[in-house]
């Protein structure tokens, strides 16, 4: 097939399946109580982090989740890089992390002075390839006691962030195995995983600590938001604490009793959070439905792929992932845009930006192949919602 047939076709195609339900990239629903308990808010005038909601919207994600405990804050951000600090994470250390995720993984880490050190993803899921992690820490590490170092910087390799990339399960096993004998710690970066499942467990209960997002164009959202996920209560309490500004309870004084963060939720982005999380079950259906839409309208057409959910996984699909053959991104992008369809491309792998170009990094062959061939799809629940 010519090029300008298969751009024309894979471009009806994607026009085909988005309807006139929604031209955005990913347009969040909102038909429930939000209204109603934003209005408790400004009633009550409890409108910061003090608040019912927040402590309700907490109690909300374990139960969905199924995580012994949960701590809400202003946004992933924030959430990763409080958890970095409590994990002791500063200029001696470098963090492990794919290339290919969104920026604010690789800032957080230089938040706390250490040195993002960048690895490749498999094709398969979009996460860290376990192969090459391996052979990668073969050739860099050297074993402690009871951490490793990276022999050619002498820092030591303090923790890994998983990234599930567009709600695709990692393969979370395989690298924390990998991590364990190597003494590294493992957090995962699920901000884009809500209501996304690996062998029936909820992503960010893998490791020590997970971080969900709840940004305005996430799966469900609070507007702005995320909330870190653990079985460890001693973390989540601390987490709570710092990011209160380590404040202590006292009737009429101001007293600190750390250097604290003021990255609590606010009970207005918790209102918001409660609602929608009561209707997630629909939402997912729907954004479900969007990737069979997509599959059924891409499979006669061999120069696309559209990425499917990982053996004995279940997937949000929160953005949908389409992989050319022939080098036509950036044409199918600048055409579906003209016409009004809001795709966009996949993060820059962070190692070609101007202010990580000079750090530590494996062969990330994957990471470049993917982000040169490959797409994020409309993928908005307004699609293939049905209330």
């Amino acid at each position: 097939m010519k090029e300008k047939d298969l751009i024309k076709l894979i471009v009806n195609s994607v026009k085909r399946v988005v309807g006139k339900k929604t031209s955005s990239l990913h347009e969040p629903i909102f038909y429930g109580n939000e209204k109603k308990y934003l209005n408790k808010c400004i009633d009550t005038g409890y409108v910061s982090y003090v608040g019912k909601f927040v402590n309700l919207f907490e109690k909300k994600i374990c139960n969905y989740t199924k995580s012994k405990h949960a701590v809400a804050l202003i946004n992933g951000t924030s959430a990763i890089h409080i958890l970095l600090k409590y994990l002791g994470v500063d200029k001696n250390d470098e963090v492990l992390l794919p290339s290919l995720t969104f920026v604010a993984t690789a800032n957080a880490i230089k938040y706390c002075n250490a040195s993002p050190n960048f690895l490749d993803i498999e094709e398969d899921t979009l996460g860290i390839s376990p192969e090459k992690l391996e052979k990668y820490l073969k050739k860099i590490a050297v074993k402690k006691k009871n951490y490793s170092i990276n022999r050619y910087t002498k820092k030591k390799l303090k923790v890994l962030i998983a990234v599930h990339l567009f709600g695709l399960p990692c393969n979370i096993h395989k690298i924390k195995k990998i991590c364990s004998k190597y003494k590294i710690k493992v957090i995962e970066d699920a901000a884009e995983a809500m209501g996304s499942f690996y062998k029936n467990k909820h992503l960010g209960n893998f490791s020590e600590a997970g971080v969900i997002s709840f940004n305005g164009n996430k799966t469900i959202t609070c507007g702005g938001g995320a909330v870190i996920i653990s079985s460890n209560k001693k973390l989540i309490d601390k987490i709570r604490h710092l990011s209160t500004t380590a404040k202590v309870k006292h009737p009429w004084e101001y007293i600190h009793n750390d250097i604290g963060f003021n990255y609590r939720m606010t009970n207005l982005n918790a209102a918001v959070g409660c609602a929608q999380i009561e209707n997630i079950t629909k939402i997912i259906s729907s954004k479900r439905k969007n990737l069979t839409s997509y599959k059924n309208i891409f499979k006669k057409i061999k120069d696309v792929k559209i990425f499917d959910e990982p053996i004995n996984s279940k997937s949000n699909f929160w953005l949908i992932t389409a992989m050319f053959q022939k080098k036509i991104k950036n044409k199918v992008l600048k055409e579906l845009n003209k016409q009004g369809c809001n795709a966009r491309a996949i993060w820059k792998p962070l190692h070609t930006l101007q202010m990580y170009k000079k750090c530590q990094k494996d062969n990330l062959s994957t990471s470049l192949k993917i982000y040169n061939n490959s797409i994020n799809l409309p993928s908005s629940p307004k699609i293939n919602f049905i209330r």
